[in-house]
């Protein structure tokens, strides 16, 4: 149950780095490195063309659950008879039985006279 509420509270982050349109790194929890190709800012005085840069970065945020209810103020019948019928099972699927009953005990195996499993061989010849 511990897990459940850990996992389903957690948020993170997926950083996904780009190059053209090849993955190229994938990190959670901190910003992708890059590929080394990201253009610099050239300077643009006297030109009207600029290069569109190869590389891009996308985000992936996974939001955790904020509100959590810590407290059962009410519970309804059904759900007191669900718990109690539970742990019921639960407490008498441990109980073992003290004595060991078997309804062999009276008899005795049968004596072997003759190994059976030699009489009912069959040969081919």
């Amino acid at each position: 149950m511990t897990f459940v509420v850990l996992f389903s509270t957690m948020s993170f982050t997926v950083n996904m780095h780009y190059c053209g349109e090849i993955l190229v790194e994938t990190a959670v929890f901190h910003k992708a490195k890059g590929c080394g190709m990201e253009m610099q800012k050239p300077s643009t005085e006297g030109c009207a063309i600029t290069k569109k840069n190869c590389c891009s970065d996308e985000q992936l945020v996974v939001d955790g659950q904020d509100e959590l209810k810590l407290q059962v103020d009410k519970t309804s019948y059904e759900q007191q008879v669900f718990i109690a019928s539970f742990v019921y099972a639960y407490i008498n699927l441990f109980e073992g039985l003290e004595n060991n009953i078997s309804s062999y005990e009276e008899y005795e195996p049968p004596l072997v006279i003759r190994q059976i499993f030699k009489i009912d061989e069959t040969y081919l010849i």
